[in-house]
């Protein structure tokens, strides 16, 4: 196990750059935010918001990927980033297959993950495109030999992507609850994306509690070989029940992944959603939000106000932005499947702290 740990210097370059232009740039956020984002500076202190990331092994993504890490100046000057515009401003989003028994919990399940993400990159439309079977894509599958699972070919599902994505979209994200493969030599893969097309594809399966136990309830019970083309397979195919956990889950790798369509690269400064990860213990230890240094990356791109975008991302927690943490809610809305946030309040109370640096106090 070995901690990260940049100087005080390093992170301050990180964040604000030695580029005259972009200092000016920064110097355009007001003093709170300011101050907020400069608690970069000061990580794993005691009260601290933002922490050191810790590399518990090899298998962990920066020992087995490395990279070298994108500050604020890197990524502004990247050429090959990408800005939403007034024609190409609305993130799409496609889901495919089953996500459950059919009816209003899965449409509700859906509708929160669109509304997480509309809160989340602030400013830009989040649309659901009609829902599609995995025939509808055409894609290869296969049973993993590992996991005696189904698996989808992601490479087939980015180019049904391509044909469906709509002008005005700056980017297209397909979900699925089947695991996915990206080439034959591959156990599988949480997700695929092509940054410069736009789209990505990504999966909630290996979300699922019981995934990796032998009662996995998504695992074959004969060794089936099915041809090709024949998605009758499919048909009745397991999925997770949706809990709070696979919620927060799913919210965290349709943000990561979304984040990379804005050129924004894995994290290697402070512990942030857009950490890479290799295993699910990994993905669990990510944050909900960004780090100071990707926030900037992600404001400079959407131009959003980041007191407002903290607001939405509380109150889509389900918190009145009136209340404080210890009072009861009085927003939640009265569905017959209402939102399992339970595993969302760590967020929560770190969201309200963040708005009281910000003196908003949530209101």
């Amino acid at each position: 196990m070995r901690v990260i740990q940049h100087s005080v210097e390093t992170l301050q370059t990180a964040l604000v750059s030695n580029r005259q232009d972009l200092i000016k740039h920064y110097s355009k956020y007001t003093e709170k935010e300011r101050q907020l984002l400069e608690e970069a500076f000061h990580p794993g202190q005691p009260g601290s918001l933002f922490q050191l990331i810790t590399v518990h092994s090899d298998s962990d993504w920066i020992s087995a990927h490395p990279e070298e890490p994108q500050d604020f100046e890197g990524f502004y000057r990247d050429p090959y980033r990408k800005v939403p515009n007034a024609s190409c401003n609305t993130i799409y989003i496609q889901t495919i297959g089953s996500f459950g028994e059919a009816g209003p919990q899965t449409d509700q399940y859906v509708e929160w993950l669109r509304e997480y993400c509309q809160a989340f990159f602030y400013g830009l439309s989040v649309k659901l495109l009609p829902a599609v079977t995995v025939a509808e894509t055409g894609c290869s599958f296969r049973v993993n030999s590992y996991s005696h699972n189904l698996q989808i070919l992601t490479r087939d599902l980015l180019r049904f992507l391509g044909n469906r994505k709509p002008e005005d979209a700056f980017c297209i994200v397909g979900i699925t609850m089947i695991d996915l493969y990206p080439k034959d030599s591959w156990n599988f893969v949480f997700g695929q994306a092509s940054l410069s097309m736009g789209m990505g594809v990504f999966s909630f399966a290996r979300y699922d509690d019981n995934f990796y136990s032998r009662n996995y309830a998504g695992m074959l019970k004969k060794k089936l070989q099915p041809k090709q083309r024949d998605y009758s397979v499919f048909d009745g195919y397991y999925t997770p029940p949706i809990t709070s956990t696979l919620l927060l889950r799913s919210c965290k790798t349709m943000t990561h992944e979304i984040g990379h369509m804005f050129g924004i690269k894995h994290c290697q400064w402070l512990t942030c959603v857009m950490q890479g990860s290799n295993h699910l213990e990994e993905s669990d230890r990510r944050p909900l939000d960004f780090c100071p240094i990707c926030l900037r990356k992600l404001q400079s791109a959407i131009g959003f106000n980041i007191t407002d975008r903290y607001k939405a991302l509380l109150q889509w927690i389900g918190q009145s932005q009136m209340s404080r943490p210890e009072e009861a809610s009085a927003c939640q809305s009265v569905l017959h499947f209402p939102k399992p946030t339970e595993a969302f309040q760590t967020s929560r109370l770190w969201l309200y702290r963040c708005l009281d640096i910000l003196g908003n106090s949530a209101v």
